[in-house]
């Protein structure tokens, strides 16, 4: 009986995230913040934004900020084809949209599955990095998605947004 119990409490422990690629990297999100997934759509330039924010797409009536990852994590030159697609995120109370190369699939991540993020030191910002998700021989670098889009270069969502 006792197992039982253990495997109800491992489950509740447990998280679903969106895996997604961008390059040669496997990455995850947690899914509770995709609201869906759609094919990419060259958006509408705004002028002086920065690089990583490609436009904006009108979104059943919702404005939505378009950011390209492999621009914003410096992953060479972005190709935009069949496969790429835009992940539609709630973050706090915005909207964004956020390009990637493909996505993969929902896998669930039991908490020692989840190895702490390496000290990378002050060459890169990994503030935004919850650790590393361990899948046989697949790896996912697990993001803090409201953390990195509200982060202060981004400048996409104030952090009192998110607390509201």
């Amino acid at each position: 009986m006792s197992n039982v119990s253990e495997l109800n409490a491992a489950a509740t422990n447990a998280a679903e995230y969106l895996a997604f690629t961008l390059g040669q990297e496997e990455y995850g999100i947690d899914i509770q913040k995709v609201s869906e997934i759609r094919s990419y759509e060259t958006p509408t330039r705004i002028a002086n934004a920065p690089d990583f924010v490609k436009g904006v797409v009108n979104l059943r009536g919702i404005i939505v900020p378009i950011v390209d990852m492999r621009i914003k994590f410096n992953l060479g030159t972005p190709t935009y084809d069949q496969f790429t697609v835009v992940i539609i995120l709630n973050i706090g109370h915005r909207v964004v949209g956020m390009v990637v190369d493909r996505v993969s699939d929902v896998t669930t991540l039991l908490p020692e599955q989840i190895k702490p993020a390496p000290e990378i030191g002050s060459a890169m910002n990994t503030d935004h990095i919850v650790g590393l998700g361990t899948i046989e021989e697949r790896m996912l670098i697990l993001v803090d998605i409201d953390k990195l889009m509200s982060s202060a270069d981004m400048g996409l969502i104030e952090s009192t947004a998110l607390a509201a």
